[in-house]
C-alpha cells in the first residue's frame, strides 16, 4: 500500500513541475504566463495576490535556471 501511495505521491508532483516548467518556457509573454499559472493555481483553490505570485515565479525560475555570473 505504501509503494502505490509513494508511486501516486511521485507521480502527481512530477505532473505538477513538469506542467509548471512547460508554462514557464512557453512561447508566451510574461503576463499571459503569470496568468495561466493564477488560473491553474485558482483551479485547485489556493488564491494569489499578484505580489505572491511574482514571488512565486521569481522562486520557480531561479530554481530551473542557473543565475548568470
Amino acid at each position: 500500500m505504501k509503494n502505490s501511495v509513494w508511486f501516486l505521491a511521485a507521480f502527481l508532483g512530477g505532473a505538477i513541475i513538469g506542467g509548471t516548467l512547460g508554462v514557464l518556457f512557453a512561447p508566451e509573454s510574461g503576463d499571459e504566463t503569470r496568468k495561466k499559472i493564477k488560473e491553474a493555481l485558482e483551479k485547485r483553490g489556493i488564491n494569489l495576490s499578484k505580489n505572491d505570485l511574482e514571488d512565486l515565479v521569481d522562486e520557480i525560475k531561479s530554481q530551473i535556471v542557473p543565475e548568470e555570473n
